[in-house]
């Protein structure tokens, strides 16, 4: 005998019911909230059957805690990323992430919600696992966008303080979504996010005026 793994027969069937549970869950949750979306209906989504969700998650909060989980690793590539590769300017890159979010407003008629931020309002706070899981999604965003505005620096006041930039920019992106989706309006997002951009204008102005002072 080696050390060789051997893959089960079924392996790859058992992975692509995993990933089908996974995705139903993620798009259940987003479209009719964690409370609002059963048991059964992931697993009529899934095509699935109750003894393969046993399986692979111990409880409908497990598989939150999974959904949560793919949100964290999905952050660069699905929403840092593409922003990076259309966009030159740091900054500017933190607006491109900012119109991703009023593209998904435009798609669904103003009904889209931010998932992470429907959970963190419907979740139970005495859910521990599944909220610091929230939290880390936040502070992944958070971070993230933090990181793109640092690269721009020398644009900003000396003692701008990026996270708490990016914190800012993290409330009006949610905000500005929970008024478009409460009044069927892109008028709430564009006039939030235009509002952040006269800020952002400022703190370059006030940096350029410093130094002209200087």
């Amino acid at each position: 005998m080696t050390n060789q793994t051997i893959d089960h027969p079924d392996s790859a069937v058992k992975a692509g019911t995993r990933e089908r549970i996974l995705q139903a869950a993620r798009t259940l949750f987003w479209e009719r909230g964690y409370n609002g979306t059963s048991l059964q209906d992931i697993l009529q989504v899934a095509d699935a059957k109750s003894g393969s969700f046993y399986h692979f998650f111990e409880s409908k909060d497990a598989l939150l805690q999974a959904v949560l989980d793919l949100y964290i690793t999905s952050l660069v590539p699905v929403l840092i990323e593409p922003a990076i590769r259309a966009t030159p300017g740091s900054v500017d890159r933190v607006f491109a992430v900012l119109e991703g979010y009023r593209a998904s407003l435009v798609q669904t008629n103003c009904t889209y919600g931010c998932p992470i931020g429907r959970l963190a309002l419907e979740i139970d706070p005495e859910s521990s696992g599944s909220m610091e899981l929230i939290a880390a999604n936040f502070r992944g965003w958070t971070m993230a966008i933090a990181d793109l505005l640092s690269q721009e620096r020398s644009q900003f006041p000396p003692n701008t303080d990026f996270v708490r930039l990016a914190r800012l920019v993290l409330a009006v992106m949610e905000g500005g979504v929970m008024q478009a989706r409460a009044q069927r309006s892109l008028e709430p997002f564009d006039a939030a996010v235009g509002e952040l951009r006269r800020y952002f204008e400022l703190l370059v102005a006030s940096k350029i005026g410093n130094d002209a002072a200087d």
